[in-house]
């Protein structure tokens, strides 16, 4: 073999040796809040690995703060944040931060309850009283104003708002602190020994309030534009691993249960009652419905005071949903 054919067949090798190796993982940066309706999607997705099953090297970044993950995007500390509430991802869009909703997340699936005990049977009873909601800037404190107002004639000047987590909110319901909290299904139901009566249902209410048969959207997953631009493969393999954790838990109750004991410290009832409603709390998607839906809830925020500015329409990019989508079976 002469010189020239031995350096071909050489280079000829090395490039085979290099293409059956694999390829590197992309590296993410995701962010969730640790309480809330986001404890449960962010526990799973650590606990089963669906994102690093996509090939994805994750660095998971934990909040205290609902606002928290928001935040890190816009100061790029993270590249995804998973579970942003709807109001703040939209005023963040809509006061020009560099960032994209890409997927919603989670279903307002809550309720506003009262003691069974209380002399409160009817949201009018309300005025004047104390309501304990989410903080403000977070998507149930958003649609619970709004809903009290325009369907009920509650403005926020009729009430005291109490801001606190879930847990906080039902301890001060049992202790009669305040007249009524705005709690998701799962912490009611974790409430069991609290007899609590429903004032109103927050699906019910959306649909009354929107005139349509959707549901409202509690939260979406952002990316910062930087990280959009550069790593678009990256986004559509974190929706598909997003995709599949959402699903999973909806059928495997009993594991999600052992998850939320064993990496969030819930009493083994607790977690049951969460997993056994994952199915009513958890979305993956950004279907043409979901946007129509975003853009009720982006209208009755920025009436209600919540938003104060119009949401740029690139702020929603639905490409990496799509392309997800379609690698799905």
């Amino acid at each position: 073999m002469t010189a020239a054919r031995r350096l071909a067949a050489i280079g000829l090798a090395a490039l085979l040796s290099l293409a059956a190796q694999p390829a590197a993982a992309e590296k993410i940066r995701l962010g969730y809040w640790t309480s809330g309706f986001s404890l449960g999607i962010g526990a799973v997705l650590e606990a089963e690995k669906f994102l690093e099953k996509e090939g994805l090297e994750v660095e998971y970044v934990r909040f205290s703060e609902v606002n928290g993950p928001t935040k890190a995007i816009l100061t790029k500390s993270i590249d995804l944040a998973v579970a942003v509430p709807t109001a703040g991802s939209m005023q963040a869009a809509a006061d020009g931060a560099p960032v994209k909703i890409v997927l919603a997340t989670q279903i307002a699936e809550g309720q506003i309850v009262t003691l069974a005990s209380s002399g409160v049977t009817g949201i009018a009873d309300l005025k004047g009283k104390k309501i304990g909601m989410s903080p403000a800037g977070s998507a149930t404190y958003a649609l619970t104003t709004a809903f009290l107002e325009a369907n009920h004639d509650l403005k926020l000047s009729d009430y005291q708002v109490v801001h606190a987590n879930e847990a906080r909110l039902a301890q001060f319901l049992a202790q009669g602190e305040i007249a009524a909290g705005a709690l998701r299904a799962v912490t009611v139901a974790q409430i069991n020994e609290t007899p609590v009566r429903v004032l109103a249902n927050n699906v019910d209410e959306w649909k009354r309030l929107s005139g349509s048969n959707s549901v409202p959207i509690l939260a979406t997953a952002i990316v910062h534009d930087d990280f959009a631009a550069g790593s678009p493969e990256a986004i559509v393999k974190f929706i598909l691993g997003l995709k599949k954790a959402s699903d999973y838990g909806a059928r495997n109750t009993a594991r999600v249960a052992q998850i939320l004991k064993d990496s969030a410290n819930l009493a083994a009832d607790d977690a049951t009652a969460y997993a056994g409603l994952w199915e009513q709390i958890y979305i993956a998607s950004l279907s043409a419905g979901d946007l129509a839906t975003l853009k009720r809830q982006e209208a009755i925020y920025k009436a209600g005071g919540t938003l104060t500015k119009d949401v740029p329409p690139g702020a929603y990019d639905t490409r990496f949903y799509e392309q997800a989508r379609a690698r799905l079976p």
